[in-house]
Order: structure tokens, then C-alpha cells, then sequence
């Protein structure tokens, strides 16, 4: 860490703001790390925070990088280009959290409905036992899911 620190203290920057910025990218590469190991997070997660946190480090270390794509993309302040750039980092990760939020609805929507097809055919399952209608009997599938879902609780049950 030393040796960036030393990288940080040339350039156009302060040098405290500098130092500052490597600081605070090294805190936020160390929590993305400690967010993995602790499972917090998925990896592809933290793999796209991970190049974030290091592109900002590179920035801060080397500013002329900056200057220089802003001069490449004709924006006069390299400050701005990078505010540009944050912006675009932004509405990427919301587009596509929207994307999984709408994908993880619809999945919910579908398990809750085939939960809800499930549960009544256990009732009608129970309600033809407890009749003793025999015609009217659920499939095996059914059957076997009734025992999973409510095993009896003694020998006496099991028989009536």
C-alpha cells in the first residue's frame, strides 16, 4: 500500500485528496472482499464492484488517464467525464436489477400459484377421505404428497 501511496503523490491532484481517494478505494475493495467471504454477496456481484473499485484506484493513481479520455470523448473538464461515466455505471446496474426484480416477481407469482393449485388438491384429497369416496381418490402424486406434507402423528390416525 505504501507503493501507491508513493504513485498517489504526483500528478495535477492535491496530494491529500489523492492519498484520499486511494484510501477510500482500498476501504471499498475491502469490504466488497469481506461481503464475499462472509456470503453476503454473490460473486458476480462483487466481481462488478471489484473492477469499479479498481478502475477508481487506477483513476486515482494515475489522473492523466482521465484527462486524457475526456479529451477523447471532446469533454472539456475530466471531472465531468467521469461524473458522465459514474452516471452510465448507474443507470446500467438499475437497468438491470430491474430486469431481475421483474424476472424474480413473475417466478414468485408462478410458485404462488402452483402453491395454491397444490393446496387444493390436497384439500379435495382429504375431503374425499374423509367421505370415503373411493372414486373420487387422488392420484398417487397427491397421495404421496399428503403423506409428506402431514405425516400421521399416531398409529391410530393412520388407520381411520
Amino acid at each position: 500500500m505504501s507503493a501507491t501511496l508513493l504513485l498517489a503523490a504526483g500528478g495535477h491532484l492535491d496530494n491529500r485528496v489523492r492519498i484520499a481517494a486511494v484510501i477510500v478505494t482500498a476501504i471499498m475493495l475491502g469490504v466488497v472482499l469481506e461481503l464475499v467471504r462472509r456470503r453476503r454477496w454473490v460473486e458476480r456481484y462483487a466481481l462488478l464492484w471489484m473492477s469499479v473499485t479498481v478502475a477508481l484506484l487506477v483513476l486515482a493513481i494515475w489522473n492523466q488517464l482521465l484527462s486524457r479520455a475526456a479529451d477523447l470523448l471532446g469533454i472539456a473538464v475530466p471531472s465531468n467525464a467521469l461524473f458522465l461515466a459514474a452516471f452510465a455505471v448507474a443507470f446500467l446496474l438499475l437497468l438491470h436489477f430491474s430486469v431481475i426484480t421483474t424476472r424474480l416477481s413473475e417466478e414468485t407469482k408462478i410458485l404462488a400459484q402452483e402453491v395454491a393449485r397444490l393446496d387444493g388438491e390436497i384439500r379435495a384429497a382429504r375431503e374425499a377421505g374423509s367421505n370415503g369416496d373411493r372414486a373420487g381418490s387422488p392420484p398417487e402424486a397427491t397421495q404421496s404428497a399428503i403423506a409428506d406434507r402431514d405425516p400421521p402423528t399416531s398409529a391410530s390416525t393412520a388407520d381411520q
